[in-house]
């Protein structure tokens, strides 16, 4: 049976007429809402809502009266009607600027509410609660004692992090070279994986985005503070090309017969990466702008967790071209992001830091998203729209899959060994070595 208990998202009734339900579920993502303000704001609207109805039909019933009095040439009794229905609109307006002020200050709890997690989530605080479900490949055994990737790839002239800082400050990167080129490789090569193999079609989308496609995806308002937003516009550099794939059909009924859509995109990504002072603050692992090739799905509302295994297959996919070890894992309530119901995490294995490390997060996000950037479909001709369901993923983080193949792939001498599937993407290279270091 099609679930419907995150229905509500933008539906004040059903938030209201389910509180403990509601409640229970934003426990278990660790979100405080005020629900009991919110379900007295709904009663307030409702009663509002009978007043105005009420009195609207007054008003049109005694409009008529007013003819019917000039009619009987009763002047008086018509003008002292018309003076009293205008009063009455006057009260009319003044109680539906009432409700709407009402329905604003709903709206903006309304928006706070994150997506409630599929019953399948682990309840659980954070990260520390996230389910393993699978490993491939294994960890590499080292004769000698692993390099990061920072190093290594200072010491090949594929990385200048001092230049990128004169540049733009901290947690930014040059890659230089075959750095670049390695960079380019991967993005070309995840590309045609997905729309040649996967089905996708391939996007090019603006890399600026408007605040309302921010608030379809559920960036806004909740995450302004990591966006970077261009001064004095209503323009926002995209934290990820997940913003406007799934913005390209807002405000849109789709017909049935084209789900499911398939879009990827390469894209740069920029995010402030406000609150985490201090984590991962040398090399490319946590970068205010950084490569990543994105996947999204629009769906119908049944299918969608079916697509969300086969999103998550297309990910893995990637890194077993690569060959690079990893892990997926099932997040926790309390470690999901704000528009998912369900996410897979894929982890690599970085042997510098001997430990997985994420790369690739897939995530259903229901009608969620939907409800908000209003995308529906139509069954059939004459059925009424629902909302489609939609799924976004990386296919993959490419500055951090760049990371994994230099500490995977390292060799004693400190150069760096290139995956065979990436090899005719760098005119067949085999080896990365200090010979192609820049000039200094």
């Amino acid at each position: 049976m099609r679930q419907c208990y995150n229905a509500f998202v933008l539906d004040l009734n059903y938030v209201t007429d389910n509180l403990d339900f509601v409640a229970k579920k934003l426990k278990d993502r660790n979100s405080e809402i005020d629900l009991i303000s919110l379900a007295k704001l709904n009663s307030e609207r409702k009663s509002l809502q009978t007043d105005i109805s009420n009195m609207r039909h007054n008003h049109q019933e005694e409009s008529q009266t007013i003819g019917k009095l000039f009619k009987e040439n009763n002047q008086k009794a018509a003008n002292n009607l018309r003076d009293k229905l205008r009063k009455t609109s006057e009260q009319i307006k003044a109680l539906e600027d009432k409700q709407n002020d009402i329905e604003a200050t709903a709206q903006k709890l309304l928006i706070s509410i994150p997506n409630l997690a599929h019953e399948s989530v682990p309840v659980g605080k954070d990260d520390s609660e996230n389910q393993e479900l699978h490993r491939w490949g294994n960890p590499r055994s080292f004769d000698f004692s692993p390099k990061s990737h920072l190093e290594l790839g200072e010491n090949l002239g594929l990385l200048d992090l001092d230049r990128a800082a004169k540049l733009s400050g901290a947690r930014f990167a040059v890659l230089n070279g075959l750095g670049a080129k390695l960079e380019r490789a991967l993005i070309n090569f995840m590309l045609d994986i997905h729309t040649e193999e996967h089905g996708y079609s391939e996007v090019l989308p603006p890399f600026l985005v408007s605040a309302d496609a921010l608030l379809g995806t559920g960036q806004l308002p909740k995450f302004r503070e990591d966006l970077f937003q261009i001064k004095d516009k209503d323009l926002f550099l995209i934290p990820t090309a997940e913003v406007p794939l799934t913005n390209l059909h807002r405000n849109e009924i789709l017909d049935s017969s084209v789900l499911p859509l398939y879009y990827t995109a390469y894209t740069p990504c920029f995010r402030s990466e406000a609150g985490s002072y201090g984590k991962d603050v040398r090399g490319l692992m946590r970068q205010h702008q950084f490569d990543k090739v994105e996947l999204v799905k629009i769906t119908d509302d049944e299918n969608s967790y079916a697509e969300l295994e086969k999103l998550t297959s297309e990910a893995e996919a990637i890194l077993q071209h690569l060959e690079l070890p990893y892990r997926a894992v099932t997040l926790s309530t309390g470690d999901m992001g704000f528009s998912a119901a369900k996410t897979y995490d894929l982890e690599v294995w970085i042997p510098s830091q001997n430990r997985y490390r994420e790369i690739s997060s897939c995530s259903n996000c229901t009608d969620f998203q939907a409800r908000r950037a209003k995308i529906r479909y139509r069954p059939t001709i004459k059925s009424k729209p629902r909302f489609c369901h939609t799924l976004n993923g990386s296919g993959l983080a490419v500055g951090r899959s760049w990371l994994a193949i230099l500490e995977n792939f390292q060799n004693q001498d400190g150069t760096v060994s290139v995956p065979k599937v990436l090899r005719p993407y760098l005119n067949g290279i085999e080896r990365l070595t200090p010979s192609d270091k820049t000039r200094a």
